[in-house]
């Protein structure tokens, strides 16, 4: 099969939102074995929709919409497909008692136009919604297949997950089992990784590696197809021992797993608690910690020390230090994780300072950073030097913290 997608929605083009959805479903076909080749944006207008489709359906054989499926005038992409199809439009009674029940607990009125969402193309596999209001389809004519997908993520992913992918399977008559895992790295480049597997990713074939970088972080994802779940699980197994014996040491968690997440669980396990001065961070760091459910169990307390008044009367950092050193320095850094770790009576204090820009500070250049780590045996502080503008700098400095106190408790 050769996919496109096409996105319907004016507020993508007005740059509103931002297109996930096509991210994820190219992330999902590439798993399943179909090639994506174009991606379409397209507004609310139904002659520009029809255009669109007109040009998928000269190069792919699989077309996939997201968004258009709800109850308002500029909701029109099953409207539009109809038409071109020459299919009519009927009633799904599933999706439409689940509307109406929807209306029904929450007490609150239904409009006539939400009967619209209830309405699928004839003859087509419907795609049940679970977390909305209109169902997906899919139907295919002419050997080209048409899959219609809502537009918001929390809708459409479990949607195709659940559905769209196995019905895709199907047409496709796969019958291997496909597993993927994806295994996280911190503190090293996508090229310098890819640099040390290069031969593992020119001799892929099955599994598959697929490298990919975001937010200071890189990723593996590994994909085996094979008959039986086991064995296809044991050949990634056997793939990512590879990689792990040549990049280990930035290794730090699998699939959805984040810097944050792991740091949670392995001071949990370590029965350890942690306290934070954040004076470069501002709260950052405990921010991605308490976004955690149980992080309470671990997490005693912390200051967003970002003046020098508070380092000074509630850390107790030295006036003397301020002045010759800086807030932006080792002695500070140490003093910081040390105190604060006293303050609220913690096994482990973490600090946070450094110079996050647009301009200098203390002379100091944007991106130097000093983290500093404390335990009652010793303090270790760690310098870093970040680029990236002021939001890049300060939650990479968080990240690092995550990776310097994994690195302590391991």
């Amino acid at each position: 099969m050769k996919a496109e997608i096409i996105a319907v929605g004016s507020e993508l083009l007005l740059g509103q939102i931002t297109n996930t959805n096509a991210q994820f479903l190219s992330q999902q076909l590439a798993e399943i074995g179909i090639d994506v080749y174009y991606h379409t944006v397209v507004g609310d207008n139904p002659q520009r929709l029809i255009h669109a489709i007109e040009m998928a359906k000269q190069r792919s054989n699989l077309i996939i919409f997201t968004g258009g499926l709800g109850p308002t005038k500029d909701d029109l992409t099953k409207e539009t497909i109809a038409k071109m199809l020459n299919k009519s439009l009927v009633l799904d009674e599933e999706a439409w008692r689940s509307i109406c029940d929807y209306f029904s607990k929450t007490n609150r009125p239904m409009s006539p136009n939400n009967r619209k969402q209830a309405l699928v193309l004839e003859g087509s596999c419907v795609l049940k919604n679970e977390h909305g209001m209109a169902p997906g389809m899919a139907i295919t004519v002419d050997h080209i297949t048409y899959m219609l997908l809502p537009g918001p993520p929390k809708e459409m992913k479990p949607m195709f997950i659940k559905y769209g992918r196995p019905f895709l399977l199907q047409k496709l008559h796969v019958r291997e089992k496909i597993v993927s895992l994806v295994l996280r790295f911190f503190h090293i480049g996508e090229s310098q990784l890819e640099a040390e597997i290069e031969d593992l990713i020119d001799a892929q074939t099955n599994p598959t590696i697929a490298p990919l970088a975001s937010d200071g972080e890189v990723t593996l994802r590994l994909t085996a197809k094979h008959e039986r779940e086991e064995e296809a699980k044991r050949m990634i197994n056997e793939v990512e021992q590879k990689i792990l014996a040549r990049v280990r040491p930035y290794f730090y968690g699998y699939n959805d797993e984040t810097l944050f997440s792991k740091l949670l669980a392995t001071l949990k396990t370590k029965n350890k608690t942690l306290a934070v001065a954040e004076s470069l961070t501002g709260g950052l760091f405990l921010e991605g910690m308490t976004a955690l459910p149980t992080a309470s169990s671990v997490i005693a307390g912390g200051v967003v020390c970002y003046t020098n008044e508070i380092k000074e009367n509630v850390l107790h950092v030295p006036k003397e230090i301020l002045q010759t050193e800086g807030a932006v320095s080792e002695r500070c850094a140490q003093l910081l994780a040390e105190n604060v770790r006293k303050l609220c009576r913690s096994d482990i204090g973490i600090s946070f300072t450094g110079v996050a820009g647009p301009s200098e500070l203390e002379g100091k250049r944007v991106g130097t950073v000093w983290i500093g780590i404390a335990t009652e045996q010793r303090t270790k502080t760690f310098p870093l030097t970040l680029s990236g503008d002021r939001q890049a700098i300060r939650m990479r400095a968080a990240k690092y913290g995550c990776y310097y106190l994994l690195q302590l408790l391991h």
